[in-house]
Order: structure tokens, then C-alpha cells, then sequence
């Protein structure tokens, strides 16, 4: 998904909800539930603002584009069109999901990224939370055929690393809270890091536990993952900015050593992923 405005409706919920997205298709469940979906991309200027008159809340998030010239202009482009929506339209209220430490240095890729769209949609005096996530348990998804071919996960981070691992669950329930209460104004962020820190280790060493079968971490290096990027069709841009993320992210005096304050936390453990969403995607 692009980016998800929100209306007032009289169902159950309380709310309309529209999705904009490249990929309808991939959708159909969520319009099984009563949504909207319209497809249009997030750097479509007219047909966001189009979609968007008479919202009152818009959820936001920037997906890095593989085929993306320039990943930066890429992020700014898109963030200055749902900018200009949010003006146009009066919008009362911005979720924008951005990362921990965003913006906290040059050379981080997508981190230093959303820096940049956090204060482009902050130009537009609306009233706007930006949400920072640490690192999803869902890419732990990515891992699924490496788990059942050879009992074994890939990552890039060193294997005493600690990760404010989150679940994406957790952090569309913070949102969708925010986008359907209208007290709250001004400008602002917020920390979001799971329960706890978990080490690759530690994470596998879950995994294990959950499937009953001895999963091993194995690290490798960012190289290797800006190869597979490459075949995936990837630009020299685009593999040139996640990989300057990757290793700001295993950095263990960077990003990740942002220090934990009570607001900061969700409920869902990595125990619970593992077990019912990790596990449910292997059964099937």
C-alpha cells in the first residue's frame, strides 16, 4: 500500500477506509472486508488529490522503489505529493510511518530518507504523527525457504547484535488508533521498539523452539545481499542506498542503540510471531 485516507462513514467502525495502491490485485481480501481500493500510485500527484478530497486522516507510508533512478528523489517526490494532497484537502491528520533514528545522520539510505519526508510533510502545518518502528519480525518472512531447505536464516548483522525486533501488527494498530482519534494535534514522533531486544541468536534460538528442529544463523555479508538486490532489478542507486542502510542497521553503537523508553513498547513477542504467523506460512 501507498498511502490509506481515511473518511467518516456510518458502518460499525466508524470509518471508510480507502487504499491507494500500484497493485489492486493484491488487495481483494481487504475489499472482501468493506474497503475501497483504487489504483493509484503514491507519486501520482492528481489522482491523490483526487482520491483524497474530503478525507480526514491519511496514513502514509514510502515503499523504496527497486527500479528507482535516484532512491532519494524517489522518497522526496512522493512525500511532496502527498504533501500537497494533505494541503489541498484540508487533511486534519497525518499517520507517516518513518524509522527509529530518522533523519539521525547522512549515508544511513532509507533512515536518512524518511528524515527528509518527515520534514516535508511537517511543512504542511497539519497536524502530524510520525511513527518509528524498529525492525520488522515480518522480515523474518524473507527466510521461510532458507528455514525449510537448509534449517538455517541469513542476515547481514553480527550474531550479538541487538534488534528492536516489532511486529507490523503492532505498529498498523498504533496507526489506525491515531488516524481515528481526533484530540490529538501539533507535530511530533514516536518511538516504537517491541517488547524487547533480541539478538539473531536469540531469535533462531526461538525459531528452534517453535518448530521443534535446530535452526542455525548464518551471516553474511552486505555484499552478497547488494548481489541478490542486483538480480532482482535493482538499481546501482538503489543497491548503493540499502546497503548504506543494512549496515547503519547492524551498527551497534548506531540506530539500534536508541534506548528504550515506556511508550515505546508494543505487546506482541517474538515467541508469538514465530508462532502464529512464522509457523502458519511453513504448515501451508
Amino acid at each position: 500500500m501507498d498511502d490509506v485516507p481515511q473518511r467518516k462513514s456510518s458502518n460499525i467502525a466508524g470509518a471508510e477506509t480507502i487504499l491507494l495502491t500500484r497493485h489492486p490485485e493484491k488487495l481483494a481480501d481487504l475489499v472482501s472486508m468493506g474497503a475501497t481500493v483504487k489504483p493509484i500510485s503514491s507519486d501520482d500527484t492528481q489522482g491523490l488529490i483526487e482520491a483524497t478530497q474530503n478525507a480526514d486522516a491519511l496514513f502514509w507510508l514510502t515503499p523504496p522503489k527497486l527500479d528507482a533512478p535516484s532512491l532519494r528523489d524517489w522518497y522526496i517526490q512522493t512525500a511532496m505529493t502527498g504533501a500537497r494532497a494533505v494541503h489541498e484537502n484540508g487533511i486534519k491528520r497525518v499517520v507517516n510511518i518513518s524509522s527509529l533514528g530518522a533523519g539521525a545522520g547522512p549515508d544511513l539510505g532509507t533512515v536518512t530518507l524518511v528524515g527528509t519526508v518527515e520534514s516535508i510533510f511537517n511543512q504542511t502545518y497539519s497536524n502530524v504523527l510520525h511513527l518509528r518502528p524498529g525492525y520488522f519480525m515480518e522480515n523474518f518472512l524473507g527466510q521461510l525457504k532458507f528455514i525449510q531447505q537448509s534449517n538455517a536464516v541469513y542476515f547481514s548483522y553480527a550474531s550479538d547484535h541487538d534488534i528492536p525486533w516489532i511486529s507490523t501488527d503492532d505498529i498498523g494498530d498504533e496507526a489506525a488508533k491515531y488516524l481515528l482519534d481526533d484530540r490529538w494535534a501539533g507535530q511530533w514522533t514516536r518511538n516504537l521498539m517491541g517488547p524487547e531486544n533480541l539478538t539473531l541468536l536469540e531469535t533462531t534460538a526461538v525459531v528452534s523452539q517453535v518448530l521443534n528442529r535446530s535452526i542455525e544463523y548464518v551471516q553474511v555479508t552486505v555484499e552478497s545481499i547488494q548481489q541478490q538486490l542486483a538480480l532482482t532489478g535493482a538499481t546501482t542507486d538503489v543497491q548503493r542506498e540499502l546497503r548504506n542502510l543494512f549496515r547503519a542497521l547492524g551498527n551497534p553503537d548506531g540506530i539500534y542503540a536508541t534506548p528504550r523508553t515506556p511508550e515505546a513498547v508494543t505487546p506482541t513477542r517474538f515467541e508469538q510471531f514465530v508462532t502464529y504467523k512464522l509457523l502458519k506460512h511453513i504448515l501451508t
